[in-house]
């Protein structure tokens, strides 16, 4: 009995040995060393495993022997599989496991650029709901863009003027295409505003430098706009001021497949100018048609086709006094015939390719005259130069055609690859004529450019974007290379650091190529520095940024590029919509140290353009009670510098010099919105009303000065408010809680 007792016992601790619990313990961390909890722990094949405690650590016990594989999972990383054998010995195993990048969570490159219409964003800078509410705007995108860091309060002609630089080193691109003539055309020291409406874009992108090299021919900025896909639903609208009226039919295919659309708009100043008097004497009063049409097609693959054409006609003529005479006025007139097209196709084509494609055809023609009036408005001469020289006809055409392709990759996770090319055709006639000298010219440009792009996302928090783009101008001959780097790393919840880094090139505007075309290209290097923390209720953001000016143009005294300058600065912006409830504001502080040697300039000067602080304070307040929008926007600039100088030798020296006074502006608009508490009304309409400069104050923008300085006038408003009061009207689409959601 005892030798099978014996036995027995032998039996059951064999059995014992063989069945006892093995014990699998470790430790999970990322790849940064930070303990990750919750994880999911896995003998794959068995019902076996664990989860990861709040320090990382996780243990548990099986009966197992064999190969097996463990496996580690969470929510936000990659799945970690490690073979491990199981035999008699506890095993220890640690886990480094990768975040998974996703573009919810993925850091993105903010150096140097504000964009809007991003879903991806947590929030957004300006909508185009932004831009028609923002108070003394008057629904104007740039007006709206000169109240976020970097832009310059400049009134007295069109464009975005930039860290440092002119008017015409921002360029506005939609759908990826240039827009050769993106303002009304220009009347002496008054500003025209943009051609296009914030409703037609979903989103925006104002880079104030750095921008992507998939864009080119912009020294300092770029307005990327892009155009809204297909609408809601089927909408008639129509617009009533004095100033303008307009209607409008949006169709929506049952299918929800396609659209196709048409309006038509007309302006009359007439009747506003007898109410609000101007400083010109307008003859002819400016007058406006402007007609548009877009249709939109869905395609088999999820892709897009959209097209968009506009149409204007407009007139405008007014007198000023002449600066070197008591009696004489400058009888200046305009008309203006412009024409865009833009179509652009966008395609799935499988296995992670998409496909970008735009075309665009515009043509702008302008037929300037002026005469040297007497006082009875008849045409003079006076057998002095400088008067008489003010006599002329000026007939301006652009013509600019452009096909652009971009192919898109995805190559690992969200990092992408992209690459393409474009080719634009330019046709400049230029005819000028005075007493004293004419000119006919042409200038005809083949521009073609060759473009490649990464996003390469090394982590959520890491992200690099390197681009290169290659520039050919069959005009000036020239060829240039551009590289560009981005750099973003995330901080912190919701904060962010950027670096962006490139080389930017642009041609000579016209005016100087039609002098010469022995020019090169002008060149700015770009280095950007921010810092930027964002969600849905705040957005905090600074920027300091250096940008070197080299081969600018000089006219005097010969045309070359031997023009140099920089800019330096930093930038703040806070945008807060939870604070105060119901209340949405926005404040951004600019401060701009820059000079330049160009154009005439005897040395490095501040130009006139540039002040060093500028400072914008926009508001936003929604009454529900009484369904009323109060907006409230307040612009300050510190004075410009201003110089009159007088060609001596090679050279030229200033005779007298100044700074303006300071900016002020406070503008506001009301919106009353009726059908606010209303359930599904048949008709949503908004009465609008808004003023500029209600506080009357002066705005003096430079000097005029007569042919021999004797003599300077100041560059003021036409008149010192401008007010506005409208109706728009909708049928089709509710767009009351957008209203309220967005502080109308």
């Amino acid at each position: 009995m005892k030798q099978v007792g014996l036995f027995l016992l032998l039996i059951v601790l064999s059995a014992t040995g063989v069945y006892s619990q093995i014990k699998i313990s470790g430790i999970i961390k990322d790849t940064r060393g930070r303990n990750v909890d919750a994880v999911s722990i896995t003998l794959m094949g068995t019902y076996d495993g664990t989860i990861s405690d709040s320090t990382g650590h996780f243990s548990f016990k099986t009966f197992e022997k064999g190969n097996f594989i463990l496996e580690a999972k969470v929510l936000g990383y990659k799945t970690v599989e490690h073979p491990i054998t199981i035999n008699t010995n506890a095993i220890e195993i640690n886990f480094s496991i990768k975040e998974e990048v996703t573009e919810l969570k993925a850091v993105s490159v903010t150096a140097g650029s504000f964009e809007a219409g991003d879903k991806k964003r947590a929030a957004t800078v300006l909508s185009s709901l932004d831009i028609y509410t923002t108070g003394g705007a008057n629904a104007d995108i740039t007006a709206t863009v000169k109240t976020l860091p970097g832009a310059q309060q400049v009134g007295e002609q069109e464009g975005l003027f930039v860290r440092g630089g002119a008017g015409y080193e921002t360029k506005q691109f939609i759908d990826g295409t240039l827009v050769n003539n993106p303002y009304y055309s220009s009347i002496p020291d008054i500003a025209s505003r943009g051609r296009f409406a914030p409703s037609l874009f979903k989103g925006t992108v104002f880079s104030t430098g750095g921008y992507s090299a998939l864009y080119g021919q912009a020294l300092s900025s770029a307005l990327i706009l892009e155009s809204i896909d297909l609408p809601e639903r089927s909408e008639a609208q129509a617009s009533l001021s004095p100033i303008f009226t307009g209607a409008g039919l949006m169709q929506f295919a049952k299918n929800k497949k396609s659209s196709w659309g048409i309006n038509y708009g007309y302006t009359n100043l007439s009747f506003y100018f007898n109410i609000v008097k101007q400083k010109p004497d307008y003859f002819i009063m400016p007058e406006y048609h402007s007609g548009d049409a877009n249709f939109r097609i869905k395609t088999k693959n999820g892709g897009i086709i959209k097209y968009y054409t506009t149409f204007s006609y407009g007139v405008a003529g007014l007198r000023q006094p002449n600066i070197d005479s008591s009696i004489l006025k400058n009888a200046f007139s305009l008309k203006n015939t412009n024409w865009y097209n833009n179509l652009s196709w966008k395609e799935n084509l499988g296995n992670g390719w998409k496909m970008n494609m735009g075309l665009s055809y515009s043509t702008n023609i302008d037929n300037y005259d002026q005469q040297i009036q007497n006082q009875n408005n008849q045409p003079v001469y006076t057998g002095k130069i400088y008067i008489d020289s003010l006599n002329f006809t000026l007939n301006n055409i652009q013509n600019l055609s452009q096909i652009r392709t971009v192919f898109e990759k995805r190559i690992a996770g969200i990092s992408t690859l992209r690459f393409g090319g474009e080719y634009m055709y330019a046709y400049n006639s230029s005819k000028f004529s005075n007493p004293n000298f004419s000119y006919d010219g042409l200038l005809k440009d083949n521009f073609t450019s060759l473009f490649g792009e990464a996003d390469m996302y090394i982590t959520n928090g890491l992200a690099v974007k390197t681009g290169l783009r290659f520039e050919n101008s069959s005009l000036i001959n020239k060829t240039n290379i551009a590289p560009r780097i981005s750099l973003a790393y995330k901080t912190g919840k919701d904060a962010q650091m950027s670096f962006a880094y490139g080389i930017f090139y642009q041609k000579p505007e016209n005016t100087y190529l039609q002098t010469t075309t022995n020019l090169g290209y002008t060149k700015a290097t770009h280095y950007i520095l921010n810092y930027q923390k964002m969600n849905k209720f705040y957005t905090f953001r600074v920027e300091a940024f250096y940008k070197k000016y080299d081969d600018l143009v000089k006219t005097y005294p010969l045309y070359n590029n031997d023009g140099i300058g920089d800019a330096k600065g930093f930038e703040l912006f806070w945008r807060d919509k939870k604070t105060i409830e119901g209340f949405d504001y926005w404040i951004s502080y600019s401060y701009l140290d820059t000079k330049r040697n160009y154009l005439y300039y005897p040395m490095q000067l501040q130009p006139t353009f540039a002040a060093n602080h500028t400072v914008s304070v926009v508001t936003k307040k929604f009454v529900t009670s009484i369904k009323t929008g109060f907006n409230f926007t307040y612009s300050f600039a510190t004075g410009r510098p201003y110089y009159y100088m007088v060609p001596n030798g090679n050279k030229y020296d200033i005779k007298d010099q100044g700074t303006t006074i300071p900016y002020n502006n406070l503008g506001f608009s009301l919106n009353y919105v009726p059908s606010v508490g209303k359930t599904n009304p048949k008709t949503f309409w908004v009465i609008v009303a808004s003023v500029t400069n209600m506080l009357n104050s002066d705005q003096v923008f430079g000097y005029n000065y007569s042919h021999d300085g004797s003599i300077k006038q100041p560059i003021t408003m036409p008149a010192p408010r401008f007010y506005f009061l409208g109706i728009f009207l909708s049928w089709g689409v509710d767009k009351t809680q957008d209203a309220i959601n967005n502080n109308l």
